[in-house]
């Protein structure tokens, strides 16, 4: 199940129920299913707080993925930066929605296992979100 909230304001502007339908499809065929998965839009400074207290990191970020899959149920926790989607939306000069279903597919990716470290890695990592952006979200706008 699909779960979508704010983690202490909320923030408008976003179209969220796609995600109840391209999320499951999206692990379907990535040979999982689909398990408990909350997608939380919090601030710049929220996120940053998260990423300080939990990596140790202190840079801001789109998204951070909190992973508790229990094979074959892809599960976790995606903390998605409202204020970072919409300087990259603009930056890539995409919608809010597409860049928003982009850091969530990136995010879902994680949980599958995929990784972004080295370069061959992000490759692949990009070739999943476009791939997935196509069939998932930019057939149904």
């Amino acid at each position: 199940m699909i779960h979508v909230s704010f983690f202490s304001v909320e923030i408008g502007g976003f179209q969220l129920d796609g995600f109840s339908d391209s999320i499951p499809q999206l692990i379907k065929e990535e040979g999982k299913e689909a398990g408990e998965i909350s997608i939380i839009l919090c601030t710049d400074e929220e996120l940053l707080t998260l990423n300080q207290t939990h990596l140790q990191h202190d840079y801001f970020t789109d998204i951070l993925t909190f992973d508790y899959t229990i094979d074959p149920y892809i599960s976790g926790d995606l903390y998605v930066s409202y204020d970072r989607i919409r300087e990259n939306a603009s930056a890539f000069s995409v919608s809010v929605d597409e860049e928003l279903h982009r850091v969530v597919f990136h995010g879902v990716l994680h949980l599958l296992g995929y990784n972004d470290k080295t370069d061959g890695e992000k490759t692949q990592m990009l070739i999943k979100e476009n791939y997935y952006l196509s069939k998932l979200f930019h057939v149904k706008h």
